[in-house]
């Protein structure tokens, strides 16, 4: 592996890991099970994969050309994710159900990550814009930012695996009633919150 690649793999390592919408989902996810967190991590790569491709494909540049779009996509996103912190807290008003009524309530976990992940359209600018720098000069663009996406998704699979792991391991203290409402509130304010501040973001630019 190269110089450039260990750089980008650290620098990518850096951008998925960073707490935010996608962490929070999985984390509520994976304490229904550790099947549900790997399965709405699933959904998360394939949102990244969306980005990077569009990335690689050079279509994000539309995002940049046409800040009606981008505001749209922004909207979308922060509204689904508000409506997921909502909905968590909304469920703390309930007697506390079996993990099979919380997952079938929740909607499934794939769709949960992925459009999370991909209603996001600063994904898309950031790939747009880091990849590039990656690419040796000289060298072919297709086959190297291909890589480069292909590194990112393989990163994503990875983090949200662990923590869907780490989460179902801490499962027995996790799953105490007491316990897992305050993880839900707590999720559901992270998640409210990112929400109305994609949604805010637009409108107040």
């Amino acid at each position: 592996m190269d110089g450039q690649l260990i750089a980008f793999t650290g620098i990518a390592a850096g951008l998925v890991a960073i707490p935010g919408a996608d962490f929070t989902v999985v984390v509520r996810n994976a304490l229904v099970s550790r099947r549900a967190g790997a399965v709405c991590g699933l959904g998360i790569a394939g949102g990244l994969l969306v980005h990077t491709t569009l990335a690689v494909a050079g279509v994000a540049a539309v995002l940049v050309a046409v800040p009606a779009l981008f505001g749209a996509l922004q909207l979308l996103g922060g509204a689904y994710v508000l409506q997921l912190g909502v909905r968590s807290l909304w469920e703390l008003r309930r007697p506390a159900r079996t993990s099979e009524e919380a997952a079938a309530g929740a909607g499934h976990p794939l769709r949960q990550g992925f459009v999370t992940n991909v209603l996001n359209p600063k994904a898309s600018l950031t790939f747009l814009s880091l990849l590039p720098q990656f690419v040796p000069a000289g060298s072919p663009a297709l086959p190297r930012t291909l890589l480069l996406a292909l590194i990112v998704c393989a990163l994503a699979l990875v983090w949200f695996q662990a923590v869907a792991l780490l989460v179902d391991r801490l499962g027995g203290w996790l799953r105490r009633p007491r316990a897992a409402r305050g993880l839900q509130a707590g999720t559901g304010v992270a998640l409210a919150v990112l929400g109305a501040a994609l949604l805010l973001e637009p409108l107040l630019s």
